[in-house]
């Protein structure tokens, strides 16, 4: 079913979240398009009124670092990044019911999560 959207190309978002995801470390080959959608629609609904690029960066780093875990991820983007990023992970545990724990949760659902990452988190907190 997918292979029919496909054959007018992907859209700009699709583009603009597959660009997010490579520049924080995972190629967007390896998250499945079911997710990618589902990231599009969380942001098109949950995410405040800023820029869809800024919106589908912060939602790629997230989704990047619970995909590659805390040392990956911050050997790619950094320390500072994986700091925040981090903090945001822990914040979103905290709350619950936040953008970042939906994609937190997409990630568990979809078995994209690391085991590192998978270890730190209660799916009934999330």
């Amino acid at each position: 079913m997918f292979r029919l959207f496909n054959m007018f190309g992907p859209s700009k978002a699709q583009m603009a979240f597959d660009n997010a995801l490579r520049v924080s470390g995972v190629h967007p080959l390896l998250v499945p398009e079911p997710v990618k959608l589902t990231v599009i629609q969380l942001n098109r609904k949950l995410a405040e009124e800023r820029d869809q690029e800024i919106a589908f960066t912060h939602a790629a780093q997230l989704i990047a670092y619970c995909i590659l875990g805390d040392e990956e991820f911050r050997s790619i983007n950094g320390r500072e990044a994986a700091d925040q990023t981090d903090q945001r992970m822990e914040t979103a545990i905290t709350e619950g019911n936040s953008l970042d724990a939906k994609l937190i949760l997409l990630t568990v659902h979809s078995g994209l999560i690391s085991p590192e990452i998978a270890d730190r988190i209660d799916v009934e907190d999330t």
